[in-house]
């Protein structure tokens, strides 16, 4: 079509524009006379499909033109010791199906595309597309069937392994970034995978998720343990976590892990240890018959909403005579984590607001579960990471949900800075 070919010389011959950039008259005809002519829009043989290989083919031309120095049947290309030497055919998977293409050749070898590299059979956006499924859940075969029921491409759950394998240096770099030198408060959870190491196993996948001191939520990491973490394994994760900046912490919040309170002690000094309340009351909870839940939640209420810690410790005397005979494995429960329960009570009620609640993990964590339930078990501990990894960056991408942290935390950050005696001021410079 001839306005078909007007755009891409706009395109290829002119400044680079982008689509605001285009005559909105000659987009307008085009599309009439794709209409006109029974010619669909999208799919196989479609316009889209027609302007991909179009577009392709004319930036290749563009780039064997820059590389030889003369254009097409030019003069200037006599004895220059390299000319022009006919095309190869080139199937390419883009974000609107499969297009094949025509790639110049040089005599001399030389000429080295870069906007289809050789070797290269997807573009970019494909790329983009299997990484975004698969954070979704998607597992290798449901992509791959994606792709060739709504795009007709043919990709094989090999290439999407090889794809999102792509992301595991990304990962390694994530992982390693500096931080902020001080957090208000850092939740710390894990999620559970199976993963087929000789036999499937449940192993965990813990999560660093800190507040930072402008109110924004920053996951820190992300590490594989094999269920029998003690202070050795925390001292590790939390000396890599301070390693990587991180000279100082308010509030770690976590969930009895053993040995981390005894990490957290060594690497943080300052740092308050704090047992998650959501956390306590659900273990408390798993020892009880479901009829009794609610009288049980009735009776905790009293003790991690009281004022004090001695008025809370007067409530759960009274918790334990009445309950101690028929649960006595919840009250040995709140006995073993009084220590790491009680601090906040002795702070801010915006505080404690925050900090009682799992809310500000527990939805990252629902995201997780879904992509990891989707796959049912990994063939080792890196696939698991990468899964996990993969569902943790497509997290809030308008960033509507970090703005409503944002307020939520406002008052919780000034409780804070005065409660930690403007510790909080060395992460705002």
């Amino acid at each position: 079509m001839e306005v078909e070919q007007s755009v891409v010389e706009q395109q290829v011959d002119g400044e680079p524009a982008g689509l605001d950039a285009l005559d909105q008259q000659l987009l307008d005809q085009l599309i009439g006379q794709a209409k006109d002519r029974g010619v669909k829009l999208a799919g196989e043989g479609g316009l889209l499909q027609a302007l991909t290989k179009r577009l392709l083919e004319s930036a290749l031309d563009g780039e064997i033109t820059d590389h030889l120095g003369y254009t097409k049947h030019d003069a200037a290309g006599d004895g220059s010791g390299n000319s022009r030497n006919g095309r190869r055919s080139k199937t390419v998977i883009t974000d609107v199906g499969p297009v094949e293409i025509e790639v110049p050749r040089d005599r001399a070898g030389t000429f080295e595309p870069q906007i289809v590299k050789k070797r290269q059979g997807r573009l970019s956006g494909v790329d983009e597309m299997v990484l975004s499924l698969s954070a979704r859940g998607l597992t290798h075969g449901e992509i791959s069937a994606h792709l060739r029921e709504v795009y007709g491409a043919e990709v094989s759950k090999q290439t999407i392994s090889t794809i999102t394998d792509k992301v595991i240096e990304g990962m390694a770099e994530w992982q390693n970034r500096p931080l902020d030198p001080v957090y208000p408060v850092i939740f710390i959870d894990c999620v559970h995978v199976k993963i087929r190491d000789g036999q499937v196993a449940n192993r965990p996948i813990y999560m660093a998720l800190a507040v930072t001191c402008d109110g924004m939520r920053e996951i820190l990491g992300l590490w594989a343990g094999d269920g029998g973490e003690g202070a050795k394994y925390w001292m590790h994760v939390l000396t890599e976590i301070k390693n990587r900046g991180v000279a100082d912490v308010c509030m770690v919040v976590c969930d009895g892990l053993k040995g981390l309170p005894e990490a957290i002690a060594a690497v943080w000094p300052q740092a308050v240890t704090q047992t998650c309340v959501v956390h306590l009351l659900r273990a408390s909870f798993r020892y009880a018959a479901r009829q009794h839940w609610d009288a049980l939640a009735r009776a905790l209420r009293p003790i991690y909403t009281a004022p004090t810690e001695d008025a809370a410790m007067e409530r759960f005397v009274e918790f334990e005579a009445a309950w101690g005979r028929k649960y006595p494995a919840v009250i040995k429960l709140w006995n073993s984590a009084w220590a790491e329960f009680v601090p906040f009570l002795n702070f801010d009620v915006e505080i404690r607001r925050v900090i009682c609640t799992t809310n500000a993990i527990e939805s990252i964590n629902a995201r997780i579960r879904r992509a990891v339930r989707a796959r049912g078990h990994f063939p080792n501990e890196q696939a698991a990471l990468k899964c996990v990894y993969l569902a943790v960056m497509s997290l809030d991408p308008t960033g509507t949900g970090q703005k409503r942290w944002m307020m939520r935390w406002k008052a919780a950050l000034n409780a804070f800075d005065i409660t930690f005696d403007g510790r909080l001021s060395a992460g705002r410079k």
